[in-house]
């Protein structure tokens, strides 16, 4: 073989584990940045790549995305992406979280959906300063629970979803209006005061 050759083929190689590398980090970064989305400027600066090679990294990884095998998407809001389940998963998301008279809500769920009712809109970031602890698994389920729903976009950088109580909240926990609330309890202190805060 022509030793030019074999040369250009190992550059591709190179170039090709590289690229897929790259795809991989966005791929967790995307994961760990949850429903706030991952804007271009945070993925170049993180990564010290251009914009534009960014861009067209996550291009890519939305057409693999697009496939029937995969259960997630990639959208894209302005400059800001994030992975979203696809209308193939909804209903048995719904399945999965579906509350019920006889459902039990987890000491961080009732702490979460605290927050979110003093607070809000409000969002994840915010969540997650004031408990200390990552909360995007948990707005899932609850949003999946039907119990808060997204209320628009902060004016924030990379203008993050904002959450709100829906009226499948205020029907649960029996309450006619959020002035029915009692007095903020200090979170971080302790499970306690949030399970009585919102015991059913």
């Amino acid at each position: 073989m022509d030793p030019s050759i074999q040369i250009d083929e190992e550059k591709n190689e190179a170039a090709q584990d590289h690229k897929k590398k790259n795809e991989a980090i966005l791929e967790g970064l995307l994961f760990l940045t949850g429903d706030d989305g991952l804007t271009l400027a945070q993925a170049s600066e993180t990564m010290d790549l251009k914009k534009s090679e960014v861009e067209e990294l996550l291009d890519e990884l939305q057409k693999y995305y697009v496939s029937d095998e995969r259960g997630f998407e990639i959208e894209r809001f302005g400059e800001t992406y994030r992975f979203l389940s696809k209308a193939c998963v909804h209903s048995y998301a719904k399945k999965l979280f579906q509350i019920n008279n006889e459902a039990k809500l987890s000491n961080a769920a009732m702490e979460t959906l605290a927050i979110i009712a003093y607070k809000q809109p409000i969002t994840r970031v915010e969540i997650e300063e004031i408990r200390g602890v990552g909360a995007d698994v948990m707005l899932h389920k609850l949003e999946a629970r039907g119990l808060i729903k997204e209320d628009g976009r902060s004016d924030a950088p990379g203008r993050p979803i904002l959450y709100s109580v829906t009226d499948e909240f205020m029907d649960a926990f029996k309450l006619m209006s959020l002035e029915e609330l009692p007095e903020l309890p200090k979170f971080g202190d302790g499970q306690e005061e949030s399970d009585d805060l919102f015991k059913q």
